[in-house]
This record gives structure tokens, C-alpha cells and sequence, in this order.
């Protein structure tokens, strides 16, 4: 009986760590995708951004490297929804380089047992995704208004109600420079077509060691 009730024991003890492990491997998930989610938001917060200085190469350099300045909170808000999508509440979320770090904890305990606290436990995770830029800018030099030649040649006075030529209004020249995954992309400053957020940046998820 004494071994009987030995491996009964060992069979619960076996059960409740299993049980902390899937509630652990729930956390994880959690934070996986709630860190991914806050990531998403920051690179979509890029692109759009980016449309909003598309006429000013001279600005573009930051939104390039994604170091434009973008709602930290938003982000995080995306993270909450993730997290409680996977049955998991968001303890913290900031920002860590070109990323952002989330810590969570899950809704389900480890529930009661044999092993005292158990009932109360619940799992805790960290996860970090960063963004990675995919693209290159050179920006255009500046271009120089041309030099006046001198003063054109009288070619008479017009006549009485003869309309004086309106000069026609020049296009804006595309701007080059933009290059992302070995393409390159020229901009129509008038009809502006950036790539899609997911070819501006790679969002993943970093590992212990980095």
C-alpha cells in the first residue's frame, strides 16, 4: 500500500507540474504575440507617417530607420487586445530600441493541488519583438533654380484685349533614391506609392541571447 500510495503521489506531483507547464506555455504564447502586435503597430505608425513628409526627401532619413516618433500608446494598446485574446493580461509594455518588450501574465491559475499555492499561481512571461528596416534612402541632391540669361527680346506690345501668357505650371520630378529588398522605388510626389509596411520592416520576435 505504502508503494501504492507513493506513486499516487508522484503521479499528482507529475500532473500539477505538467498543468504549471502548460499554464507557463499559455503565458508565452500570450507574450509572443502581444510583443509582436505592439511591433506591427509601430511599423504600420511608420509608413503612414512617412506619407505625411512625402514631399520632403529631407525628412525621410528617420522614418527610413525607424526612428520617427510614433504612439507608444497605441502600440500598447494593440499588445492589451493580443494578450487578452490569448487569455492573458499585460502587465508591462515599452519600448526597447527599435521594439518593444512585453511582460504578461495569464487569466488561469495552476489551480488547486496537492502542492500548497498552486491555486493561486499563475503564469508569467516576457517577450521582446523588434523592427528591422528593409530599405535604403540616398537622398536626391538639391537642385539649383537657373541662372537668368538676360532679358528676353521685346516681341510687342499686345493688343487690347489680348490675354498675356500665363507661364504653365511645372510637374514635381518623381525622387529617387529608395531602395528596398535590392528594388528601387521611385515616389510621385502628386500620386505618392510607398511599399507595404511589411516590405519597409520585418517585424520578429528577438531571442534570450540578443
Amino acid at each position: 500500500m505504502a508503494v501504492i500510495g507513493a506513486l499516487l503521489f508522484l503521479g499528482l506531483v507529475f500532473f500539477v507540474v505538467g498543468r504549471a507547464g502548460i499554464v507557463r506555455g499559455g503565458a508565452q504564447t500570450a507574450a509572443d504575440a502581444a510583443a509582436l502586435a505592439a511591433a506591427q503597430s509601430v511599423r504600420d505608425q511608420l509608413r503612414e507617417g512617412w506619407f505625411e513628409v512625402i514631399d520632403d526627401p529631407a525628412q525621410w532619413q528617420r522614418f527610413v530607420d525607424g526612428r520617427a516618433f510614433v504612439d507608444t500608446a497605441l502600440a500598447c494598446r494593440n499588445a492589451d487586445g493580443f494578450a487578452g485574446s490569448n487569455a492573458a493580461v499585460v502587465d508591462t509594455c515599452a519600448p526597447s530600441g527599435l521594439g518593444f518588450r512585453v511582460t504578461v501574465h495569464t487569466e488561469a491559475t495552476v489551480g488547486r493541488s496537492i502542492v500548497p499555492g498552486t491555486e493561486s499561481r499563475r503564469g508569467t512571461a516576457t517577450a521582446t519583438a523588434v523592427i528591422e528596416p528593409l530599405c535604403s534612402f540616398d537622398a536626391p541632391e538639391p537642385t539649383e533654380d537657373p541662372e537668368p540669361t538676360g532679358e528676353p527680346e521685346p516681341t510687342g506690345e499686345p493688343g487690347p484685349g489680348t490675354p498675356s501668357p500665363s507661364p504653365s505650371p511645372t510637374e514635381p520630378a518623381p525622387i529617387l533614391g529608395l531602395v528596398c529588398d535590392g528594388e528601387a522605388w521611385e515616389i510621385d510626389p502628386e500620386k505618392p506609392v510607398l511599399p507595404a509596411a511589411g516590405d519597409l520592416f520585418h517585424v520578429r520576435l528577438t531571442g534570450d541571447d540578443e
